[in-house]
């Protein structure tokens, strides 16, 4: 293990490629790569033996896809096929000092929102693998290949908490720096970071030399040591085999570069061999130790992300049955997505963080809790603050939030600190420090200094750096306490001056009791901004509130040149009575993006009042819906946003179909497709994703599932007489099955149109197998279903 001690001060060598490698040794299309530890184990053997030969001094096991859900069909247990691999790939290093890495890659199915898999059932998905793989003596667990962080967080708890090894963990991007489901390099290397994992990085993906400008985010945004395995180029297929373009010699030069970028850990993934992995021993001299940064302090959904240091954030704070009457009538009634519509408003009126708040008497809170989190996944992008007094409900959020939070609150009651912040650390979290501790709330500023500086003590003692704390002074309401409202800034004053805590205020409280609470609040506001306030939790939506920042933003220097106050005030003359930009009524397009149900279910019944059913179809649900697809095409929303959509728009459908079969009418289909993962793939989920969106646009999907044979196919073509058929294949090795299914489905003389998509193809690939359409994406497979049904119009 002396290797993995000294990660970060030279460079160290995984291997390339299974897949690759067992193509090459004739491995059948359609049979399962991880069966093969039990099948024909010296096969397995032989490929790691050339790896270690080669100089690798990390071997991946044959377990990327030994999970329960892709084993089910070969009747092997994950304990067998794991330990079979663990204990190939030692003897294959026995002797040497090449150590054995758990190879875990995606399960297979989308979880929630975008597919059906909970966070849970990943969880123990992944926890199985990872026992049986520590139990048959893996040195390392990699957690590669995932493009949803939601998938990657399930993996890396389940390896911390069921083992005491370290963990690798890589995600797969693309062109545009982002992952399918829209996180970008510096997200995923924030929230890894939280969760301590003590390697990250990139693989698979592109080739090298593209994956140079995400290798050089991911640098900039952390301290951990960074790994990379690039593909060796982008494959081209031909006959059912993959050919790379970039040669071993090639991917050296860029390893050369990857060592003087920093990278500590340089492999290869498809397309690459031992002969790769021996000219990588060439990189080692060109490694150059990466200096220690300082990085801000950053908060982040799965898609964005939120500096808390260095300008002053706005938390919304109207997400609390407490403080917000409508919300609170919302929730007795049992609807906590009611506060997903509150989330937006926030948003609209310049929140960057939301505070959630499920606590209220009568209620399940944890339960609503969990709700509002996986209702606002994928749909609202600002990272979020738990609010709670039970630090089981704490826990159960911050597990399973797609990114960093913040926790509020703490306080310095030594049982309060014991009680929160383990959690805290343990997820990466923020915390709301509150200045009040045995005694209660120190009436001057020198005692709330000295509750601070006990919270940022027992902080370190937690390991918590004291840059993850906001602390909170506590402004008291001047109406009853005058004297204590100039104690607060200075205490805060003291905190900036004394610590790398940040500050934060409830503050609104110091406006209870009094007439006409706007302006004592933005006024207040104003003079907390010159203390030292970094955050402040509060509704944006406010008089004045967003006003008095931006205005502070200029006179502080944060808003260089004044950009941002001027295009804030473009629209009609400065006054301070909040944000300029009036919100007109939400259109169809609003309230898909916003993922609500209840709201299509509304917004439909009212126009069907006047409208009959196919008018409201065609001249507001698919326009809107198009709309949300000019978004994802701009990549202004991502894959979460799109499906969510999708689904909410099939709630409109539900109501017109019923309400056609009232007045004894039919919806008809704009069309019916058929849609199957070809024979020899067990690879479902972009053609699970293209059905979802093309149900959504009314077309009538037949899915004949995956590793569908070419005769089920040409047969359900000609008893349907379908006039689109869409093809999907995920791996180099069956893409000759699609070819043989589109010749079966041309000698049959069909008046067929097929449309083909995988991580494998490329347009120019398609044509070549005689497809009539390449489908990048689901949406561009909208896009192909409208063109063939217009011209059969």
């Amino acid at each position: 293990m002396d290797l993995l001690k000294n990660i970060g001060e030279g460079l160290i060598l995984f291997d390339g490629a299974m897949g690759t490698m067992l193509q090459n040794y004739g491995m059948k299309p359609g049979q399962n790569p991880e069966a093969l530890n039990l099948e024909d184990p010296e096969l397995i053997a032989r490929i790691h033996k050339e790896y270690v030969e080669a100089g690798a001094q990390l071997l991946t096991s044959n377990t990327f896809g030994a999970n329960a859900y892709k084993l089910y069909e070969t009747g092997y247990s994950v304990k067998e096929v794991v330990e079979a691999a663990v204990t190939l790939a030692k003897k294959a290093a026995a002797g040497t000092e090449t150590l054995v890495a758990l190879d875990i890659g995606p399960i297979g199915k989308m979880m929630k929102p975008i597919g059906l898999l909970t966070f849970e059932e990943a969880y123990d998905l992944f926890r199985e693998q990872v026992e049986a793989g520590a139990a048959a003596g893996a040195d390392v667990i990699l957690i590669e290949t995932m493009s949803d962080l939601s998938e990657m967080r399930a993996a890396v708890l389940a390896a911390k908490e069921h083992s005491g090894l370290p963990v690798f963990a890589t995600m797969t991007f693309s062109e545009d720096g982002n992952t399918l489901t829209g996180t970008e390099p510096e997200i995923m290397a924030i929230s890894l970071d939280a969760l301590g994992v003590d390697v990250l990085g990139v693989n698979c993906s592109l080739g090298p030399k593209e994956l140079v400008p995400i290798i050089e985010r991911i640098l900039k945004a952390t301290n951990t040591p960074v790994m990379v395995q690039a593909n060796a180029g982008i494959p081209v297929t031909e006959g059912g085999i993959a050919r790379y373009s970039v040669t071993s010699e090639d991917f050296l030069e860029s390893a050369k570069d990857f060592a003087a970028m920093g990278v500590s850990v340089i492999g290869g993934c498809c397309g690459t061999t031992p002969a790769y992995i021996k000219d990588l021993k060439g990189a080692a001299t060109y490694f150059r130790k990466r200096e220690q940064q300082e990085l801000g302090s950053y908060v982040c959904s799965a898609q964005k992300k939120v500096r808390l240091d260095g300008k002053v954030t706005l938390i919304g704070e109207r997400i609390n049955p407490s403080g917000n009457k409508k919300l609170k009538e919302q929730f007795m009634a049992g609807n906590p997505m009611a506060a997903v519509r509150v989330a937006f408003e926030q948003v609209q009126n310049g929140a960057e963080v939301l505070d959630v708040n499920t606590s209220l008497p009568g209620v399940d809170e944890p339960g609503y809790m969990k709700e509002i989190i996986d209702g606002m996944s994928g749909l609202v992008e600002a990272p979020l603050q738990f609010d709670s007094t039970n630090p089981d409900v704490l826990e159960m959020a911050l597990r399973r939030y797609s990114g960093v939070a913040i926790v509020n609150s703490v306080n310095g009651e030594e049982e309060s600190m014991t009680a929160i912040y383990p959690i805290v650390k343990k997820y990466g979290a923020f915390v709301v420090a509150l200045c009040l501790d045995e005694q209660g709330i120190p009436d001057d500023a020198a005692g709330r200094a000295k509750v601070a500086g006990k919270l940022i003590g027992r902080a370190k003692d937690y390991g918590i750096d004291e840059g993850r704390l906001l602390i909170d002074c506590l402004v008291l309401t001047a109406s009853a306490q005058q004297k204590a409202v100039m104690e607060t800034l200075k205490a805060m004053r003291w905190v900036k001056e004394h610590s790398r805590s940040l500050t934060t205020l409830g503050l609104s409280n110091v406006s209870f009791g009094l007439p006409f609470r706007a302006l004592i609040n933005r006024t207040y506001f104003a003079m907390a901004l010159t203390s030292g306030l970094d955050t402040v939790i509060i509704n944006p939506g406010a008089a004045g509130i967003v006003d008095t920042l931006k205005a502070f933003n200029v006179l502080a220097g944060h808003d260089e040149g004044a950009m941002e106050y001027i295009a804030y005030n473009s629209d009609a003359a400065p006054k301070a009575d909040g944000p300029k930009k009036a919100v007109g009524p939400r259109t169809f397009k609003d309230i898909l993006l916003e993922g609500d149900k209840n709201g299509i279910a509304e917004a439909t019944k009212e126009l069907l009042i006047n409208e009959e059913p196919l008018s409201v179809i065609d001249n507001h649900i698919v326009p809107a819906l198009d709309e949300v697809g000019k978004l994802y095409e701009k990549k202004d929303i991502f894959l979460p946003q799109l499906i969510r959509s999708a689904e909410t728009a099939g709630v409109a459908f539900e109501i017109l179909r019923g309400k056609l079969t009232e007045g004894h009418k039919k919806l008809e289909p704009k069309g019916t497709i058929v849609m199957a993962t070809v024979k020899g793939d067990i690879h479902d989920i972009g053609k699970n994703l293209a059905k979802v969106l093309l149900e959504s646009y009314g077309y009538d999907v037949i899915d004949l599932g995956k590793d569908v044979p070419i005769e089920k196919i040409v047969e359900t073509v000609k008893e349907r007489k379908v006039k689109l058929v869409g093809l999907s294949a995920l791996m180099t090795t069956t893409v000759v099955s699609m070819e043989e299914t589109i010749a079966a489905l041309r000698r049959e003389n069909l008046p067929v149109k097929v449309m083909v998509g995988g991580a494998v193809l490329t347009e120019k690939y398609s044509k070549t197998i005689g497809a009539d359409y390449y489908s990048k994406d689901a949406r561009a497979g909208v896009l192909v279903a409208e063109e063939v049904f217009r011209q059969e119009k």
